[in-house]
């Protein structure tokens, strides 16, 4: 016997005899209580298109606060594939995480589709104020792309082209 067997089993000995008194207490919590932790399942989150943009382009589901109030926003973007936004910007930064799919982004106010960079799901993206950009999927792509995007409030939405459509075919 090695000189650390015995305290290895003591140890072992312990912890079993304490395994039905954490299992026990495990089943002793406290159900959640929705006024003070919040959630929404994804088939409950509500989606929304604008009229103005075409069918299956964007749609967005605001989560908390919103972009032309006053302070924290959060919102889920969903772009389909074959849609970009037009060359845009905002007077507040914006912070995205890539949800799912891939999303097609770019600097600059000259909108070229073919110039613009892939970024997957997992993907952060810090969008700096006063600085114009666009973005979308590409046509070809397997699904939409979902981009959680996070800011102060109000975002002073400012298109580069005001007399141009704000969603384009792609």
């Amino acid at each position: 016997m090695t000189p650390n067997a015995a305290p290895r089993r003591e140890l072992l000995g312990l912890l079993g005899a304490m395994a039905p008194l954490l299992l026990a207490r495990s089943g002793m919590a406290s159900p959640i209580d929705r006024s003070e932790t919040q959630y929404t399942l994804p088939p409950d989150i509500p989606w929304h298109r604008r009229p103005t943009d075409p069918p299956n382009s964007l749609e967005q589901a605001p989560l908390f606060g919103a972009t032309t109030g006053q302070g924290l926003y959060y919102v889920l973007v969903r772009w389909w594939p074959g849609y970009m936004s037009a060359p845009h910007m905002y007077d507040t930064d914006r912070l995205c995480v890539v949800v799912s799919g891939t999303w097609w982004i770019n600097s600059g106010a000259d909108f070229d589709p073919g110039r613009t960079v892939p970024v997957p799901a997992g993907t952060f993206v810090h969008r700096i104020a006063h600085t114009p950009h666009y973005d979308g999927v590409k046509r070809g792509e397997p699904a939409p792309a979902v981009i959680a995007i996070c800011g102060i409030a109000p975002v002073n939405y400012q298109a580069v082209e005001p007399n141009q459509p704000e969603v384009r075919s792609v």
